[in-house]
């Protein structure tokens, strides 16, 4: 999942969100003292690549990146990601009883609290993603668009993630179909792991 799935499953907890938001930053052991992450962050890593792991092998996510392999190749799971966040934004009262113009200022108002706190190159992008918004612009498929496009300009190989957005209009209700299949079992996959790594803080 991507930005806005692991912002809200971090729940309350600042380090842990912290910790989540950097996960793809974090090499290696997230107790390593030359990352000097808190012990919160450190969980929130751990949260990150538990989150992470479970969607690389959800029956529905490879169902969809199944739909996207045509185009995207081995990009597929990016592309995966990214739409899965467009469902979330677009859906987000709905699936979380929380209101996404109050998410997600709160979020990056923590970002931004915490920037020293980030590697260079997870600072660099939270200023990317604050100053264009990202997330609010996830609800629209013109922010979607934007977004496969800005990750296709970064990849090294040809991804088809520049012409991405024709397969999630061509196929958006059983993408949609999938995605909501996945979030239940996400959520409640999550919770118990989260709880577990708060409590040993």
């Amino acid at each position: 999942m991507n930005i806005l799935a692991h912002a809200y499953l971090s729940g309350q907890n600042e380090g842990l969100l912290i910790g989540n938001f950097i996960g793809d930053f974090i090499k290696g052991d997230p107790t390593s003292p030359r990352h000097g992450l808190s012990p919160g962050e450190q969980a929130g890593v751990r949260l990150h690549r538990a989150i992470d792991t479970f969607t690389d092998s959800h029956a529905d996510v490879a169902a969809v990146r199944d739909i996207l392999h045509p185009r995207c190749h081995k990009y597929a799971g990016a592309a995966v990601d990214i739409f899965f966040d467009h469902f979330l934004a677009a859906n987000f009262q709905a699936l979380t009883s929380e209101s996404l113009t109050t998410f997600v200022p709160d979020f990056y108002q923590t970002i931004q609290d915490n920037v020293l706190r980030l590697p260079s190159s997870a600072m660099r992008m939270a200023d990317y993603m604050i100053r264009q918004d990202w997330l609010t612009g996830y609800q629209y498929l013109e922010g979607i668009d934007r977004s496969l496009k800005g990750v296709s300009r970064r990849t090294v190989y040809p991804s088809g993630l520049d012409t991405a957005i024709e397969d999630l209009e061509q196929y958006y209700e059983q993408i949609y179909s999938h995605f909501t299949y996945f979030w239940t079992d996400l959520v409640d996959h999550t919770q118990p792991i989260r709880i577990s790594l708060l409590s040993d803080l």
